[in-house]
């Protein structure tokens, strides 16, 4: 088998652990680092630490705080040209996936002279980058170790930048920073989080051995710890435990990418303008039934996984015990079990599937059953139902 497997090569994780970005930043020579977080971050004191380290360390600050949702293609330009217009040296970002997201373009951008419509795709991105450091507040997104920056179109319009590129320096992951993070983003992001793992090992294309590890890893901590947090919010070491399980999750997607889940969510959030991590638990269980007849014997894999103890009978048994013990642990933290909680009617679904197959082909490949229009309009209707259809639809 033949595979490539790219991820960050310095990570750090330890409760605390924003207040040594100082020290990390002197090692990479950086005189003048931009800060790219948001409003809300901001105001929580999440980046108070990480500001008082870099101070301390005697370089220069510039604060951009204004990353929004889905990091819109203008923002991503206009922290760019702050880089450029203070002489900054090097990259921090605090925050979830939007602020990771929009950071590892700015580095970029700040460095070379492409212009961001010119390096949507894959590895189109071939340039140099400033320095990058990535600390994320959420345990869903997996971004901080991977090669891939969501972006939102002038027209809403999502679009990706995939490139070696784009994996930062230094990853670091500080559990203290999630323990303000509500019931609801803590479900959310951390059910992203396990579909990344679950797509990840039963993908299609780039499934390898290396993954596989990663993903396992990471379904067995995220489903250990998903409920504890959502109950317990200040469960240190739950939360730690959630981190490290994103990040393999994101070593695992990065190089074994998603497919239908992640696919069909898409829409969701740019139609109806959803966080991410809510589309994602809105149709995983759905997904996961309609793939159940190509992905039976992994499926079967990971029942035991999401279920220490459990006892293995035979693959479709198994396969469907794992999908309904998905069900149980969105449900268990609150995730609602029909698409008419965030307004989404009958009269949407054909528009829904449209955008799907239109604009997620990169993602649908991957998939472990092809699926065509019909079939997802099909899986919309079952999710606004809250049914999960026969698996031999």
């Amino acid at each position: 088998m033949a595979f490539t497997f790219q991820t960050p090569s310095k990570i750090l994780i330890e409760a605390g652990a924003s207040s040594k970005i100082g020290e990390l930043l002197k090692g990479c020579k950086a005189a003048h680092v931009l800060l790219v977080t948001d409003e809300g971050v901001r105001a929580a004191g999440l980046t108070r630490n990480a500001e008082a380290a870099i101070a301390e360390a005697g370089i220069a600050l510039t604060v951009f705080d204004g990353v929004v949702v889905d990091a819109p293609s203008h923002v991503i330009e206009a922290a760019a040209e702050i880089c450029r217009e203070c002489g900054v040296d090097a990259v921090v970002a605090i925050g979830g996936g939007s602020a990771l997201d929009t950071a590892k373009l700015v580095a970029y951008l700040a460095k070379t002279p492409d212009k961001l419509d010119d390096i949507y795709g894959i590895d189109l991105a071939t340039g140099d980058r400033l320095p990058l450091l990535l600390v994320p507040t959420t345990a869903g997104t997996g971004s901080e170790v991977t090669p891939i920056s969501i972006v939102k179109s002038p027209n809403d319009e999502k679009k990706a930048v995939i490139s070696p590129r784009l994996i930062p320096d230094w990853v670091i992951l500080d559990p203290v920073l999630t323990l303000g993070l509500p019931p609801h983003l803590t479900a959310q992001t951390g059910i992203d989080a396990m579909a990344h793992a679950i797509e990840a090992y039963t993908g299609k294309i780039k499934k390898n051995p290396t993954s596989d590890r990663f993903a396992l890893k990471a379904l067995a901590l995220l489903s250990a710890n998903l409920r504890k947090v959502y109950t317990d919010g200040s469960d240190l070491k739950a939360r730690s435990d959630m981190q490290i399980g994103s990040m393999l999750a994101g070593m695992a997607f990065a190089n074994s990418p998603v497919g239908a889940v992640h696919a069909l969510a898409y829409p969701i959030g740019e139609i109806f303008h959803v966080g991410h991590g809510l589309s994602v638990a809105l149709v995983l269980p759905y997904v996961l039934e309609f793939n159940r007849p190509a992905a039976e014997a992994l499926y079967a894999e990971l029942s035991e996984v999401i279920q220490p103890g459990y006892r293995r009978q035979s693959d479709a048994a198994d396969a469907a015990a794992f999908v309904a013990e998905i069900e149980a642990i969105c449900r268990d933290c609150g995730v609602p079990s029909s698409l008419s909680a965030v307004g989404i009617g009958e009269g949407d679904l054909s528009k829904l599937a449209e955008n799907a197959m239109k604009h997620e082909k990169r993602l649908l490949v991957n998939n472990p059953r092809e699926l065509d229009d019909d079939q997802a309009r099909a899986i919309y209707a079952s999710a606004l139902a809250g049914r999960g259809p026969a698996a031999g639809e």
